[in-house]
């Protein structure tokens, strides 16, 4: 399936400021881009990790931006960011309070000098822990979302936050449209891998929980050639399939074998024909 962007520019004519590195807050400024706003992306003069760690994912992320490499320690590159933010809407930042304050980028000066700007802060944890140093990893384990000694192969905190981060951006920026006073926001990512591992907690994605394998309509499927992946979930759906393979509902148990008469990708193009939930598993 395709990416399909924004209709609408809604934000069309608002200018970010993004000091953010690593993932969390290019991808929210990213988001932010696809939606009209104007980004400047400002780095260190060492550039930013994720260019290192996938430069096809960076140069992705940091498409139709005015990327400028400033050394924020250095007076005249901390001059050269406040000339910046004069024009600007909204600051996007992601790195510790305690290193931004050495800078001399807090919220009661920005906003004493810039009133109309915003400003969304991506940390690891809330106040008051906010200087806590932490990654998507640590985020995770803390909240039961990892299967050691296997590594996460999707960044739950850092996608997750990373639209947290837009919306709170967005919200605050629609509230000064509004005539509302330009306001501050922490986003923890931290908070973002608790929402997420909710459908743990609550024991529905565990294995053998009801999403976790426990029904034979939303599981795993081993086949002739790689795995395929079953969400017939909803009745008409899992109907549909015990019609489709001309099996009656009582007849779950053979399921498995029946899968294994044909390869993942010729069962997807099967589920097509049929319009079920059936998709292979990129990889296997």
């Amino acid at each position: 399936m395709s990416k399909s962007s924004p209709p609408i520019k809604p934000l069309a004519g608002l200018t970010v400021v993004s000091l953010a590195i690593n993932a969390p807050g290019p991808v929210a400024a990213a988001r932010l881009r696809d939606y009209g706003a104007r980004v400047i992306k400002i780095e260190p003069p060492e550039g930013d990790p994720l260019n290192h760690l996938g430069t096809g994912w960076y140069s992705e992320l940091s498409a139709d931006m005015d990327v400028r490499t400033i050394n924020l320690k250095d007076p005249a590159g901390r001059a050269q960011l406040d000339d910046t933010l004069e024009h600007a809407d909204l600051l996007l930042t992601a790195q510790r309070p305690s290193k931004l304050a050495k800078l001399g980028l807090s919220w009661p000066a920005l906003h004493a000098r810039f009133p109309r700007l915003c400003w969304v802060a991506i940390v690891g944890y809330p106040p008051p822990n906010e200087d806590v140093p932490g990654h998507d990893l640590n985020y995770q384990a803390y909240y039961g979302t990892l299967t050691p000694p296997q590594m996460p192969r999707v960044l739950v905190a850092d996608m997750a936050g990373a639209e947290r981060a837009t919306t709170a951006a967005t919200a605050l920026l629609i509230g000064r449209e509004r005539g509302r006073e330009a306001g501050f926001e922490y986003v923890a990512l931290s908070e973002a891998a608790e929402a997420f591992s909710k459908t743990v907690a609550y024991n529905i994605t565990v294995e053998g929980g009801v999403l976790g394998g426990g029904l034979p309509n939303y599981r795993i499927y081993e086949t002739k050639s790689g795995y395929l992946a079953v969400g017939a979930l909803e009745f008409h759906f899992f109907h549909g399939l015990m019609r489709a393979l001309d099996l009656t509902p009582d007849d779950t148990d053979k399921l498995g074998e029946i899968f294994l008469t044909r390869s993942a990708a010729e069962w997807e193009t099967w589920a097509e024909e049929f319009d079920l939930p059936l998709k292979a598993i990129k990889g296997t």
